[in-house]
């Protein structure tokens, strides 16, 4: 008799940066009874691979210091590793997605689903020019269509903003759900914290030249010092950012005493600042959940429209429901998009599962909970 743990369905969860690698934990540890893996994003493609091995992708979340720290979170957390389906080669029944910016063949042919990291990047020129002629969404060197592939099932999002957003660009709306995302779903759990400074300005820096983007650092540093007005000023460096230049910097345009970390908890440091600086970083939401006063590239009113909803830490639970449905429905997926439909219309649930026999999709209805 084959043994029932052999008989699990299998979950793959792709991953990227330390943020996406916490969120996919967090849904994984919610599907208790499924065999879970991950991996650092990977391709199969040939052209890719080269790149990849030759470092020319060392600042991007396919290799360099973001594998690295995947590799040793999941080592850490005693996760299950199959980088590129190379250790283990399991057939997966699902594939959760960091990113569908690039999603190898294997894995279009299971079920998938795509969770929202966090903020996306400004759509740039080239951006533009990529979508109008067509080329594939990692082309933009950015993230700005993270979400806007249409390759996956089904899209987790942040916020009803977001799905707007999402639908503005291209996806269909059938397929996006707004869940919340894990790690900007409970902020108000912040301001319990251990960080042992109050009342500061913070200064959330982002790896814009390390993504190959301009950033005159020197006139940025200078508007947060005008900011600051004489407080103390707390600088929280990106994890991607090469750190003995941006420390150079700090200390040459900022005045005695201003502290940097490279490391350290930036949602509790957000908790306990008075003002918040951001460039292009998703950790804004926190502020703005919180009520501080906060800075970015971005429009702010807008960003409080797209702002993450506060569900008091649901989201992960949420997207696990979702996954949980999806792996174990028998039919299509856009039967199982028809299911997943607002509840308003539960009545047209009841008539599609008459129409389609209880016996074939077993279980109750799945009506995900509010997010708001």
């Amino acid at each position: 008799m084959k043994d029932a743990h052999f008989l699990r369905k299998k979950i793959l969860f792709v991953i990227g940066s330390p943020n996406q690698t916490s969120q996919m934990h967090q849904i994984a540890s919610r599907l208790p009874e499924y065999d879970c893996y991950f991996s650092q994003i990977y391709s199969k493609h040939p052209i890719v691979r080269w790149t990849v091995q030759a470092g020319f992708l060392n600042n991007t979340i396919f290799s360099g210091e973001f594998k690295r720290k995947a590799d040793a979170y999941l080592i850490r957390n005693k996760l299950r590793n199959d980088y590129a389906r190379s250790i283990y080669h399991h057939d997966y029944d699902m594939a959760v997605m960091c990113t569908d910016l690039l999603v190898t063949k294997e894995l279009r042919t299971i079920k998938t689903v795509w969770v929202q990291e966090g903020m996306t990047d400004p759509i740039t020129p080239w951006g533009r020019m990529t979508r109008a002629l067509g080329l594939p969404a990692y082309m933009a060197m950015n993230t700005a269509f993270n979400g806007c592939s249409n390759i996956c099932d089904i899209y987790c999002a942040a916020s009803a903003g977001y799905r707007e957003q999402f639908i503005q660009l291209g996806t269909d709306p059938a397929r996006i759900v707004v869940t919340g995302i894990p790690n900007y779903d409970h902020a108000a759990a912040l301001l319990k914290n251990d960080f042992p400074h109050q009342g500061y300005v913070l200064v959330a820096t982002s790896d814009i030249r390390e993504t190959f983007r301009a950033d005159d650092r020197r006139q940025f540093i200078g508007d947060c010092v005008r900011i600051a007005g004489g407080r103390q000023m707390i600088f929280k460096l990106h994890p991607n950012e090469i750190q003995e230049r941006a420390i150079g910097e700090i200390r040459q345009y900022t005045p005695p005493g201003t502290l940097i970390y490279t490391d350290g908890n930036t949602e509790h440091m957000i908790a306990n600042c008075g003002e918040l600086i951001t460039q292009y970083s998703t950790v804004v939401y926190i502020g703005i959940a919180l009520g501080k006063k906060v800075h970015s590239y971005f429009d702010v009113e807008q960003l409080r429209r797209l702002a993450p909803v506060q569900n008091g830490g649901r989201s992960a639970a949420n997207i696990a429901e979702i996954c949980r449905s999806y792996i174990e429905f028998k039919g299509t997926r856009d039967e199982f998009l028809y299911q997943l439909g607002p509840a308003t219309t539960s009545k047209r649930l009841h008539e599609y599962k008459r129409e389609k026999h209880r016996n074939d999709h077993p279980g109750q209805e799945r009506v995900l909970p509010s997010a708001g």
